[in-house]
Formats: structure tokens, C-alpha cells, sequence
């Protein structure tokens, strides 16, 4: 059973930074791409950053690039989202995912989904 688990949310003012962790078991991770989305309350889940297998290749959106960074560790089954100069509208649950289709921004196109970690930006 694939189970990947977030960790590392919390509250945080603004500017400030936060590392957070996935660990994932169940299956051979590096064979999948992985990428980090997040769902702000009333809002649809949205795609944040992503990392090929191998870690050679990432992808940001626009809302984060610069300020986040995506990264993994195969050998511990690790992927990793640091995230500085963090802004009240990155307030969401975060959540990793896995995926065989490379470095995609749409959450259908992953197979595997952790249960989330809250993160909260207060101004």
C-alpha cells in the first residue's frame, strides 16, 4: 500500500519560512515524479511545485517561483518543499503526490495523494 506522509506544516508569520517533509513508502520512489499541490479553504486544490525522478528537472508556478524550492532525496524515499518569504494567501493544506506523467500541474494525472499538512501565514 502506497503511503506517502506530510510533515512539517504549522503557523508562521509573514516573511518567515518553513520546510516541509514528505516520507513515502509502498512503492519505488525513484520511479515517480513528484510534485507538491495545496488547497486553500474555499478553493479548488492547486499545483505548486514539482521534481522529476531523477531530480534533475522542476517545475514551479508562477505564485511560488522564487520564493519555494522543491526537492528530494532518493535514497530516504524524501521529498521536500522549503518554502521563504511566505505570504498570508499561502495559507493551505499541502499535500505531495506522485505521478509516472512527468512534471504535470494537474492533480488528475496523479496516482498517489499524502492526507496533507496544514500551513498557516499570518499578516
Amino acid at each position: 500500500q502506497v503511503h506517502p506522509v506530510e510533515s512539517g506544516g504549522g503557523l508562521v508569520q509573514a516573511g518567515g519560512s518553513l520546510r516541509l517533509s514528505c516520507a513515502v513508502s509502498g512503492l519505488t520512489f525513484n520511479n515517480y515524479d513528484m510534485a507538491w499541490f495545496r488547497q486553500a479553504p474555499g478553493k479548488e486544490r492547486e499545483f505548486g511545485a514539482a521534481i522529476s525522478r531523477s531530480g534533475a528537472s522542476r517545475r514551479y508556478a508562477d505564485s511560488v517561483k522564487g520564493r519555494f524550492t522543491i526537492s528530494r532525496d532518493n535514497a530516504k524515499n524524501a521529498l521536500y518543499l522549503q518554502m521563504n518569504s511566505l505570504k498570508p494567501e499561502d495559507t493551505a493544506v499541502y499535500y505531495c503526490a506522485a505521478t509516472y506523467k512527468g512534471l504535470s500541474g494537474s492533480d488528475s494525472d496523479y496516482d498517489y495523494w499524502g492526507q496533507g499538512t496544514q500551513v498557516t501565514v499570518s499578516s
